[in-house]
């Protein structure tokens, strides 16, 4: 079976690009199912021994969206070998995926991303980072992922754009504010370490996602916020608030990266703030 495994990751990482997160998942989900089959021979692996597997996930109480996303690492799996005549037969194509519940992304005000972007302290270099950090991520939207693996070279002061690397490893430009611009500038002039990485941690070296997943919770936990807050809230609050004041949602859309309008749709959900106004305005009884 781990041979088959490493052509088909070998398969996601060269023709289908995909990102070392994604692989990593479906590596360990795998790994997984593997542990289930007491290694079965692929031929051998039908629709009832899946339900099997499946039946075993239940009793340990996985998540609908974890199961969901193992089965899709499983489907990717199968439809492979399909495709490559290790099989004849694609066991997953009758499996249905468990009903996930449509969870609205959690989002600051913008009072409080102001506060939020503006609390760390610019008398050292690590509060100029960080504020750096912040005045990027809610000025352009892009992931944690995007941001740490910013380099200079990708960042055009002149013409207030920035190329991001995302999902997929696809290459796409992004606006980004003055603000954030000068923030960053600000950090550049005033660290010691010669590099063309953007962000650096305290050992010279490229910021890692969980570094700033630790600079963010530490800044909330300083304001006194109740609300959970993890990097990709800034993203979030992004989006709200370009929707809240009148950006269309195919531009947004492009703004974050995202393949699919669906993807994009769930934050008219939350965008209610331009809606009320626009009721209060063309409503003969609001």
């Amino acid at each position: 079976m781990n041979r088959y495994v490493d052509k088909f990751i070998s398969y996601l990482e060269i023709e289908k690009n995909y990102s070392k997160h994604t692989i990593l998942n479906y590596t360990l989900d795998l790994e997984d199912f593997f542990k289930f089959t007491q290694e079965t021979p692929p031929e051998k692996i039908d629709y009832l021994f899946l339900r099997r597997y499946l039946a075993v996930l239940k009793t340990k109480e996985y998540r609908p969206r974890s199961v969901a996303r193992k089965l899709s690492a499983l489907r990717s799996f199968f439809k492979f070998l399909e495709r490559e005549g290790l099989i004849k037969n694609n066991p997953t194509t009758l499996l249905m995926s468990p009903k996930l519940d449509k969870t609205l992304p959690k989002f600051l005000s913008e009072e409080e991303m102001a506060a939020f972007v503006d609390a760390p302290a610019l008398d050292k270099l690590s509060g100029k980072r960080d504020h750096a950090i912040l005045e990027t991520l809610y000025s352009t939207g892009i992931r944690v992922s995007e941001l740490v693996g910013l380099n200079i070279e990708d960042i055009d002061f002149i013409s207030n754009v920035a190329k991001v690397a995302g999902k997929g490893k696809k290459e796409r430009l992004v606006p980004i504010g003055n603000r954030a611009l000068e923030s960053i500038q600000d950090y550049l002039n005033t660290r010691k370490q010669k590099s063309n990485v953007v962000f650096l941690n305290k050992n010279g070296t490229r910021l890692s996602t969980r570094g700033v997943c630790n600079l963010t919770h530490k800044y909330i936990q300083a304001l006194s916020m109740e609300k959970k807050v993890s990097p990709h809230v800034l993203r979030h609050s992004f989006a709200t608030h370009l929707l809240n004041r009148g950006a269309d949602l195919r531009s947004v859309q492009e703004l974050l990266g995202h393949v699919n309008l669906s993807t994009t749709q769930i934050y008219t959900h939350i965008s209610t703030e331009r809606l009320k106004k626009v009721y209060d305005q063309a409503h003969p009884r609001a």
